[in-house]
């Protein structure tokens, strides 16, 4: 007796990649505009640094409630680029440092800004922690 031969031909629906590319393509775009910053760590300034920064003209401070000040008065983040280029005018370079000191639970929404402001007004940065207490 002869057993016939099946033939066995696999077919994938073509309605299931449609949805399949559809939702890798969301998650991609997904992933690619979720922004980590956990991985931003503040590094203190050297000791040195400190010293060589003593003429400074500006400090700007983000405490606890991420609210800014400069030079120990509240200032909104969207005024600070203006103050900080009034305060360093047309000081020499080497005497453009701004101090910045970021509470330890403030996020990057909130200090990130500051830099910019910084950075517009063409000062130095210089990151002041508190010291460890043991």
């Amino acid at each position: 007796m002869k057993i016939p031969k099946r033939s066995f031909e696999a077919s994938v629906p073509s309605m299931a990649m449609g949805d399949i590319a559809f939702l890798l393509l969301i998650f991609f775009v997904i992933l690619a505009r979720a922004q980590d910053d956990s991985h931003l760590r503040w590094e203190p300034a050297a000791e040195e640094e400190l010293e060589q920064a003593k003429n400074y003209k500006a400090s700007v401070v983000i405490d606890v409630d991420s609210k800014s000040y400069l030079n120990g008065r509240p200032i909104a983040q969207g005024q600070l680029a203006g103050a900080l280029t009034d305060l360093l005018g047309n000081a020499e370079q080497n005497k453009r440092t701004v101090l910045l000191k970021v509470h330890k639970d403030a996020t990057a929404i909130h200090f990130e800004p500051v830099i910019e402001a910084v950075s517009k007004a063409g000062g130095e940065i210089h990151h002041v922690l508190e010291k460890q207490r043991k």
